[in-house]
């Protein structure tokens, strides 16, 4: 019985949002190990190693590192997309009065990082940078928060998620205006009419993924040949994707007649191998169950544990890895400090900044029982921003070494955001239960 009990709590916690940011920063430093250790020339050369198919003398593909970040990133941004969507329609960022409040929050996380970056870049080659520190990593943030437990009260979760779901959305218009260049219209167009054509399945009550995800493909190519950057297509395809149930009513009633055959099939449970009529039970029980989930969340079931376990520690193995030697120039402008200062110091000061000048004057109003000092240590978190921020270097700098003290700064930044929004909710949640 011991031994199932473990078992059980050992599924749950690989299978919490907790592992998936442990695991991610696993990731991460076996990155940094390999790329500092005598193993370095094989994990450099691995990432530039092209994978494709070659007709005649022109090869058609990329190399691993693009393939993990332009193609295997676009089934990450694809979930992002849906659980943005989701919170919009239905979620936490539903209705004004629901969705200001971190949605502000997410705003002044995104503007106070980004000036301090520049001022500190203004007239540099380096300016270009300055969205690296907007984001927040969500599964770092919410791994963090969750491992505290009890010590934060479940209003101060939902608010972090909520606007690490906003920050996201944020950082998906940074990277579509600021770091879109050599536009082409022809391909352009090409993806608009796709859209359409994805916008006008959804308006006929196409529930089937199939025709949106093959549609999905074809507007990721022509959006990457348009010089958009090719995530931009999944998040796009994300909000077409139906979240309604059509005639609920109807779909409520099969489930409750599979349920009904279900039950009637089983009335004398055996160990003998199940029946015929057993079996077509379980099936029609297990297609009225699917019917009772929207598009939206069968996709967004189906993908969530490609991302959270391949997926991003995939890019974090393949971008984290930077070679610290005294080849490398950390005095590239000001990028280290920009985006160290932007993560440790402008993520939280923006947060509280501007939230606490929002409900002065009556535009939003903080959730109950969330106090300022938590909301502080909330934006601590919240400068944790490892994967949009490499993702966001990626696309930033062509020099190779900015690229690389990025890296370094984004690691230390969020490093240093999660021990010091830790030990301060956790001093905070001490001195409030020895206060009461």
């Amino acid at each position: 019985m011991s031994e199932f009990i473990k078992k059980n709590i050992f599924v749950d916690f690989v299978k919490s949002e907790s592992f998936g940011g442990i695991f991610l920063f696993v990731s991460a430093v076996w990155a940094m190990i390999y790329a500092n250790s005598f193993l370095a020339p094989y994990y450099f050369e691995l990432w530039h190693t092209r994978l494709g198919i070659v007709f005649g003398k022109t090869f058609m593909g990329f190399s691993v590192h693009h393939w993990i970040d332009d193609v295997l990133m676009a089934f990450f941004f694809l979930l992002v997309g849906l659980e943005i969507k989701r919170e919009v329609m239905y979620g936490e960022l539903c209705g004004f009065q629901k969705a200001a409040f971190p949605v502000i929050a997410a705003l002044g996380g995104m503007l106070a990082p980004g000036i301090i970056y520049y001022s500190l870049n203004a007239g540099t080659n380096s300016a270009h940078g300055f969205g690296i520190p907007m984001a927040t990593d969500i599964a770092f943030a919410l791994g963090v928060i969750l491992l505290l437990g009890k010590r934060v009260p479940p209003a101060l979760k939902v608010f972090l998620v909520t606007l690490a779901v906003a920050d996201d959305l944020g950082a998906i218009v940074v990277i579509a205006i600021f770091y879109t260049s050599n536009l082409k219209l022809v391909w352009l167009v090409g993806s608009g009419l796709i859209f359409l054509a994805l916008l006008v399945l959804n308006r006929l009550g196409v529930k089937s993924l199939w025709p949106y995800l093959l549609l999905g493909v074809g507007l990721w190519f022509t959006t990457l040949n348009s010089g958009i950057h090719a995530t931009i297509a999944a998040v796009a395809l994300a909000f077409t994707i139906p979240i309604k149930i059509s005639q609920p009513s109807k779909v409520l009633q099969a489930f409750l007649r599979a349920l009904e055959h279900f039950k009637g099939c089983f009335k004398n449970p055996a160990t003998k191998p199940l029946e015929q009529d057993q079996r077509d039970a379980l099936y029609n029980l297990q297609n009225a169950t699917m019917s009772l989930q929207s598009p939206l969340e069968r996709l967004e079931h189906i993908l969530h544990p490609y991302g959270a376990y391949f997926i991003m520690p995939l890019f974090a193995l393949a971008n984290a890895g930077v070679q610290i030697g005294k080849d490398l120039n950390f005095h590239v402008d000001e990028i280290l400090w920009g985006v160290i200062l932007g993560l440790v110091v402008g993520k939280p000061i923006g947060i509280l900044g501007i939230t606490f000048l929002s409900e002065k004057l009556h535009i939003a109003k903080r959730p109950d029982g969330v106090s300022w000092g938590q909301i502080l240590g909330a934006g601590m978190l919240a400068g944790i921003g490892f994967t949009m921020s490499m993702f966001i270097s990626n696309i930033a700098f062509n020099s190779t070494d900015a690229m690389e003290v990025s890296k370094i700064a984004i690691l230390l930044g969020s490093i240093t955001s999660g021990i010091i929004g830790t030990l301060y909710l956790l001093a905070l949640g001490a001195f409030q239960k020895a206060k009461n």
